[in-house]
């Protein structure tokens, strides 16, 4: 088997200064890379224009299936743009008004209209992934006077947290809007929606979608509280999901995020969506060559909780190694995969009824695997849903999925365990089609004459139509 399969979590990175040449983004690639997020809390819609674009150019002249993510910045409070860094002390008193740009040196601006009828008196306001913090002494005349109750260095365009007083933010802002025509001029791969509180946001993000005339799926950021309360109904409606621990440790406790990462999970593994985990992964990695024990323990007990995919954050795009962090990422990866410890309890799968069929089929692939020492399951898909719920069951081998359209393949390079390949093969079977498929399994997949696969796919045409079969193939035979 070719050397792509030796881990089946995938990576989603993201790209910045760091990471935005050519020859970066295909060393990336070659470390691990699956998935590279586009940030636009950051950077001009022209700049991500032009890298998403890259991103796709170095994916096709390496022939490999690369997704783009456009991660939207949603409604984040940022401190505006400030004359200069400020040390801010203990006790020091300030003031914060709304503004995008520092036009008086005693007034830190908020790029947040609604910071003067959001807080009151004793609130907390926790800044930069709450490495300061201030308390709001009293709001007057559109400002907010407060106290700093935990030092330091207070820079531009750093985020702010205001827990549980955020009643004002708009679900997609308009600057969301904008980025969401354009991933669907560019034909992004997957939009990451951020600070979801409840279905309704997911649900407005796709109508702004279907405005556009796309389908982009829509993969919901959990960092509020709402959201975990809101969990099932959100899940439900996303296209995949996203453990967003940095302000999801804000806005509830550092302490209680482990817990919510295992319960978001387990829930998105239940209604069959992908997942990941995001932030701090390998955060020590932006100016050291290796990780942390304990970071490197964080990404594996992610793996094993079930997650389809990790990512790097600052890692990489603004870090000074982020070709190792990827590297070690796939180490990691790989490492828990082979462990004793990586097993997947399916027997309490919830059955979606609308897909019995097609969940049939994928349960029986999955168990007749270890009856024929298979090494791979090959899926035919034209959507990739069947494929997605074979991901789910984590298989002992190597799903390649085969499906006619490369949007397709894209999409499902975030799914756990998922190789995809593009075939118009959308034909009949018969004697002519096998012999082409055994063909692609031994010179582009890597197996061998007489090894075994388990085939699903549909009737009477391969590829479109509803898988409705499954078949044990031995190669050359």
């Amino acid at each position: 088997m070719k050397s792509i399969f030796s881990k089946r979590t995938k990576i989603v990175v993201t790209l910045g200064p760091a990471t935005e040449k050519e020859e970066t983004i295909k060393e990336l690639i070659l470390a691990g890379a699956n998935v590279f997020r586009l940030n636009t809390s950051h950077g001009t819609m022209e700049y991500h224009r032009e890298k998403i674009r890259l991103i796709k150019k170095v994916a096709q002249e390496m022939g490999v299936y690369i997704a783009t993510l456009v991660d939207l910045q949603g409604p984040k409070i940022r401190i505006g743009n400030l004359y200069n860094e400020i040390n801010i002390k203990n006790g020091d008193k300030l003031i914060f008004q709304h503004s995008l740009e520092q036009t008086d040196k005693n007034i830190i601006p908020v790029d947040y209209a609604g910071i003067a009828n959001d807080v009151k008196t004793g609130s907390r306001m926790l800044i930069d992934d709450g490495k300061l913090e201030v308390l709001v002494d009293k709001v007057e005349d559109e400002k907010v006077y407060a106290t700093v109750t935990n030092g330091g260095i207070l820079k531009s365009r750093k985020g702010l947290n205001i827990p549980g007083s955020t009643a004002s933010l708009a679900a997609v802002t308009p600057k969301d809007v904008d980025f969401i025509k354009f991933a669907a001029e560019e034909k992004a791969d997957l939009i990451a929606l951020s600070f979801v509180r409840q279905k309704e946001d997911v649900l407005l993000a796709k109508k702004y979608i279907s405005d556009f005339d796309s389908t982009i799926p829509v993969i919901s950021k959990l960092e509020k509280p709402d959201a975990i309360n809101n969990l099932k109904e959100i899940v439900s409606v996303s296209d995949g999901i996203m453990v967003a621990r940095g302000d999801l440790g804000i806005e509830l406790s550092p302490v209680e995020v482990p817990i919510c990462q295992k319960l978001i999970i387990e829930e998105a593994n239940k209604q069959k969506k992908p997942v990941i985990v995001a932030t701090q992964m390998l955060e020590s990695m932006i100016n050291e060559p290796i990780p942390t024990r304990a970071e490197a323990s964080d990404v594996a007990n992610a793996i094993l909780d079930g997650t389809d995919a990790v990512m790097l954050s600052g890692e990489t795009s603004v870090g000074n190694f982020a070709v190792e962090a990827v590297k070690m990422m796939s180490k990691i990866a790989a490492t828990a995969e082979n462990s004793c410890f990586y097993k997947f309890d399916t027997d309490n799968d919830i059955k979606d009824e609308a897909a019995l069929t097609r969940q049939a089929i994928v349960f029986g692939a999955d168990k007749m695997l270890e009856y024929v020492n298979a090494k791979a399951i090959l899926s035919f898909s034209h959507f990739g849903y069947s494929t997605r719920l074979m991901s789910k069951l984590k298989p002992s081998a190597p799903v390649i999925m085969v499906s006619d359209l490369d949007e397709t393949c894209r999409k499902m390079v975030l799914c756990w365990g998922v190789y995809p390949f593009c075939k118009k093969w959308d034909t009949i079977v018969d004697g002519n089609l096998l012999v082409k498929i055994d063909e692609f399994l031994i010179n582009e997949v890597g197996l061998k004459q007489n090894d075994y696969v388990i085939i699903t796919a549909s009737a009477p045409k391969l590829i479109s139509g509803r898988t409705n079969f499954v078949r044990v193939h031995k190669i050359g035979t």
